[in-house]
């Protein structure tokens, strides 16, 4: 794979915007100022992971405001030419892609994109981020929490009193609108391409389901979104889904709320192991984009491992990395050649995480071949994870020396196992492989049981140590946790 040059932004917002793109999408599926095959720039930063595309619009333009001018006239001149027109280009960007036609990292069209298009299932997301009247919206009104623009979606026939700071968009075509207080909000909160995905097709559906869906800030639909749970459909919702009215409006402060209460304050806190999964597919993506991966997975066209590791929600890359965590701080001391190896679910129930550590003498480490004998190993025990897990459809192997033991240097492997297909063949080769290491298959084999939640009450937590009301306190006081350290 060629090394990728691609731009980090020109102003100091798209930049801003970019960085934030890339720790959510990762560095691989960002692209800052691509241009279209007329030689001008489509847009501010397009992503592409899967059938999900994004389509980011930056706009800083300072809002000018004195006491002689009317405020209905400052608002509007302002909006016009910072989302306005912003709104107007995001829509033809869409045209554009669906055409199908060339898009190129440089406006002399030497290095094309990337990253394929699906035409046919793309799901094409539209965001115009408009920086400049944070300041005069909050001084506009003092019920204005942070200065954040206020919108609403209905149909253009219906006509609204014009209002300083409030944003009325087409509910045919939506554009999603952020602005400079809650760009880093939603992006910050939503930081993988699952939640923020799932975040944008849900609003989609509730803008295309509800007559009218009007909020006083994203961040305070984003706060209604994430406290508003299926457990019908086991997803997020905005509004209800009994039918029973056709309007949703999010008062100011629920975002304030939220962030200030426990429950949100403890789960960020857990969620701080969660980004060594992020640091993992970092370190692939970028060898990717300099030219140095090696293998033969292909990140760019969906046949890899890292693809699968992408997918997984943030909640969920809190247990994974949590698990992973543990299986080195416990690797077994001992000498000679060690090993330990641990299968892991996925957010996907047909997907799981084999995790293999290896401690190997030096001279056997030192062998030019070491790291091609460290993957087939991987490849043994993520074969033999199919055949005794059979309804496993893909299996993800992640290989490594084990941490305890490899000092500052170290390298990880990745397999990626299609396994809906599994011939007897394929069967009777791992079992064969699988003799001499009985991975999955020995009596010192241990099976757990984890409830994963996406949030994390303040009492089912302690230091890091998940503990329930009922359980020991682990401070070592010998009472129970509810009556210690779980108190309220």
């Amino acid at each position: 794979m060629e090394a990728i040059c691609k731009s980090a932004g020109v102003t100091e917002t798209e930049r801003m915007l970019a960085e934030f793109c890339e720790r959510s999408f990762l560095k691989l599926w960002t692209y800052p100022n691509p241009f279209k095959d007329d030689g001008k720039e489509l847009c501010d930063v397009l992503a592409v992971f899967g059938d999900q595309v994004f389509v980011f619009f930056d706009r800083e333009k300072a809002f000018t405001d004195s006491p002689e001018d009317d405020p209905l006239i400052a608002w509007d001149r302002w909006k016009r030419r910072t989302i306005d027109r912003q709104v107007v280009t995001a829509r033809g960007a869409e045209r554009y892609l669906r055409t199908g036609r060339g898009i190129f990292l440089d406006p002399k069209q030497a290095q094309p994109f990337p990253l394929e298009i699906n035409l046919s299932t793309a799901i094409v997301h539209k965001v115009v981020v408009a920086h400049g009247a944070k300041d005069a919206c909050k001084r506009s009104s003092e019920q204005n929490v942070y200065g954040s623009l206020a919108i609403t979606y209905s149909d253009p026939e219906i006509k609204s009193e014009p209002w300083p700071f409030h944003v009325v968009m087409d509910r045919q075509d939506p554009v999603h609108v952020f602005d400079s207080h809650n760009m880093p909000i939603v992006l910050g909160e939503l930081d993988t391409i699952t939640d923020f995905s799932r975040y944008l097709v849900e609003k989609t559906r509730a803008i295309g389901r509800f007559d009218t869906l009007s909020y006083c800030g994203e961040e305070d639909l984003l706060g209604h979104y994430l406290l508003n749970f299926d457990a019908k459909t086991n997803q997020h919702v905005i509004g209800s889904s009994d039918g029973s009215f056709n309007g949703v409006m999010i008062g100011e402060g629920e975002w304030r709320d939220f962030v200030q209460s426990e429950l949100y304050k403890n789960t960020k806190r857990e969620d701080e192991v969660s980004y060594f999964w992020d640091e993992l597919i970092q370190r692939t993506c970028q060898n990717a984009l300099d030219g140095r991966l090696g293998g033969n997975s292909d990140l760019l066209r969906g046949k890899s491992a890292i693809i699968e590791m992408v997918k997984e929600p943030r909640f969920v890359r809190r247990a994974l990395s949590s698990k992973i965590r543990e299986n080195v701080v416990n690797f077994p001391d001992g000498s000679g050649f060690m090993r330990h190896v641990s299968l892991m679910p996925s957010f996907f129930p047909e997907v799981a995480y084999v995790f293999l550590q290896i401690r190997a003498p030096e001279e056997f480490r030192n062998q030019p071949d070491y790291r091609e004998k460290r993957m087939t190993l991987l490849e043994i025990a993520c074969g033999s994870a199919r055949n005794k897990f059979s309804h496993l459809q893909r299996i993800i192997g992640i290989g490594m020396d084990a941490p305890k033991f490899a000092g500052d240097t170290n390298s990880e492997d990745f397999i990626l196992m299609p396994c809906e297909q599994w011939s007897e063949q394929q069967r009777a080769h791992y079992e064969e492989q699988n003799q001499l290491w009985r991975f999955f298959d020995t009596p010192q084999a241990q099976r757990y049981e984890q409830t994963v939640t996406q949030f994390v009450p303040p009492n089912e937590s302690w230091q890091g140590k998940k503990v329930g009301r009922n359980d020991t306190c682990p401070c070592g006081s010998g009472k129970k946790y509810k009556k210690c350290h779980g108190k309220g």
